[in-house]
């Protein structure tokens, strides 16, 4: 497995997004376990999940202990993977998704997160998404706090525009690790906070770098020129895009959601496809 580079730690080049296994139409516990186990014996290192990747109102933080539960029923050496995880986004119950970035919610939130997770501090804590109502200063001064205080091991922000970041670079100290936000074949219109992260040094990680749990599977018929290059290189279109992610910067490290073992083992492989400089310019324009 190629590795890049969050904060200070190595990870796996390819991570894997836990949230198909937690919300509506969720797979049974053991077809996601089997997942889980699937990713790290396929050397990935890098998990991504959140307090709000659950259905149920009564359980939060479904997805973030079904990963924890996980990696410790794993055979291997789990000492070198990264779980990251967020806070700041909710989910009521109903169907839909709120937010609360107040500070006091925002470390109550990861303290809790911390107690699912285990160990002494949380490996990389994300701000889930801004909070129109919450002053965003005050938002990510209390990851500031929590980082300080040594909840958190490293800080990121998901769902930023550049303003947010660099204002998040300034209020961290320079210590703003990641930058999580949707980017994809179908969505490209996070393409400057990946090139500013790429300016800053920061680890830029897609969400939904597939196009979504519902699109991922179209991905080859939406897109022609990441099933043509498939198709002349052996693999599945998902791997192409997934390679375009990589070739995009050395600071992007793509987490693809899944909740079958076949699927993660199939994205891994991106790792070794090393697009040439024409393939890359048709997928760009695609």
């Amino acid at each position: 497995m190629k590795t890049r580079r969050i904060g200070d730690l190595e990870v796996s080049a390819i991570g894997l997004g836990g949230m198909p296994m937690s919300i509506e139409g969720r797979p049974d516990d053991e077809r996601s376990i089997a997942t889980i186990h699937a990713a790290l014996d396929a050397g990935v290192t890098f998990f991504d999940t959140a307090d709000a990747y659950h259905v149920h109102a009564d359980e939060v933080g479904h997805n973030e202990s079904l990963i924890a539960g996980a990696i410790r029923s794993w055979g291997g050496d789990a000492s070198g993977v990264l779980v990251a995880t967020k806070g700041g986004h909710l989910r009521p119950g109903d169907g839909s998704w709120t937010v609360n970035g107040r500070p006091e919610y925002l470390k109550e939130a990861a303290k809790a997160s911390l107690a699912r997770l285990g160990g002494d501090a949380i490996g990389l804590y994300q701000f889930h998404r801004p909070d129109p109502d919450v002053a965003y200063e005050d938002s990510v001064g209390a990851i500031r706090d929590l980082l300080d205080e040594g909840v958190i091991r490293l800080a990121g922000i998901s769902n930023a525009d550049p303003a947010q970041i660099r204002q998040a670079q300034q209020i961290l100290g320079g210590r703003l690790a990641s930058v999580q936000n949707q980017f994809s074949p179908a969505f490209r219109s996070s393409e400057p906070e990946l090139v500013l992260a790429d300016e800053l040094g920061i680890a830029f990680l897609p969400w939904s770098p597939l196009g979504g749990i519902q699109s991922a599977g179209a991905l080859g018929d939406r897109f022609a020129p990441f099933q043509q290059v498939a198709d002349a290189r052996g693999v599945s279109p998902q791997v192409v895009a997934l390679a375009w992610h990589l070739a995009k910067s050395p600071h992007v490290i793509p987490i693809p959601g899944a909740s079958r073992p076949e699927s993660i083992r199939d994205s891994v492989t991106a790792v070794d496809l090393d697009l040439t400089p024409e393939e890359y310019a048709a997928l760009d324009a695609a």
